[in-house]
């Protein structure tokens, strides 16, 4: 069954029902840290990252990655109620920037506006509701329109190779690498690095690992990396 997850009302009632408590997808900072510092360097010569956080919602991942050396991070989501709720709460924060926009239409960005986007679960969301292949494409393309040359889309997602790799291909030359990490709930700890986070995982165009097994039915998250080439 599909839901409304592409409307601002849907989110609008669901950020208005919810309580004011911070809630984060999938993963939490802390546990994609390593990953964020390998791929987007807080520090570079003469250059700060400049770095795109799409579908924020309410979570306290940007808080946590501002206090981790990242000094320029725009939060966008299509909810006009916990994008005001997020403005005011962070109202003192200087590296924190929180704007109503629909991930679909970024145009009041600029082409190569950013040096990453970090999506934690917006493609998802799109994917399991109305016109699904086609609002994945808009927000996609408009992705790799406003990253720079050689920045990177980190997606954090539930979705298998076999699907995902397929979609992130559809129309864009990406380079892509592809880290696993496990899931757990939270209030769980980490069941254990199964998986050394900042490993690619080799894997064949089909999406199985190289040796062939099928990366399918894993209690993991996947992490795709996507470089503009």
């Amino acid at each position: 069954m599909t839901q409304a997850y592409g409307e601002a009302w849907y989110w609008d009632k669901r950020y208005a029902e919810e309580s004011t408590a911070t809630f984060d997808w999938y993963q939490k900072y802390e546990s994609l840290s390593p990953l964020l510092h390998l791929y987007i360097p807080t520090t570079t010569t003469n250059h700060h990252r400049r770095i795109l956080v799409v579908g924020c919602g309410n979570s306290a991942f940007s808080e946590s990655m501002s206090k981790n050396g990242y000094t320029d991070i725009v939060n966008i989501d299509i909810s006009s109620v916990v994008i005001e709720a997020m403005q005011k709460k962070y109202s003192g924060s200087p590296h924190l920037k929180y704007i109503e926009m629909d991930v679909r239409d970024m145009k009041a960005f600029e082409n190569g506006s950013f040096d990453a986007v970090i999506d934690k679960g917006t493609l998802d969301s799109l994917m399991c509701g109305h016109n699904s292949k086609p609002n994945a494409a808009k927000m996609l393309d408009e992705i790799e329109r406003v990253l720079k040359k050689g920045g990177v889309y980190i997606l954090i997602t539930y979705g298998i190779p076999s699907y995902r790799l397929r979609l992130l291909r559809e129309s864009h030359s990406w380079s892509i690498k592809l880290h696993l990490i496990d899931k757990y709930l939270p209030g769980e700890s980490s069941k254990g690095e199964t998986w050394e986070l900042t490993r690619p995982v080799p894997i064949n165009s089909d999406g199985n690992l190289k040796e062939g097994s099928p990366l399918e039915n894993m209690d993991v998250h996947y992490i795709y990396v996507c470089t503009k080439v």
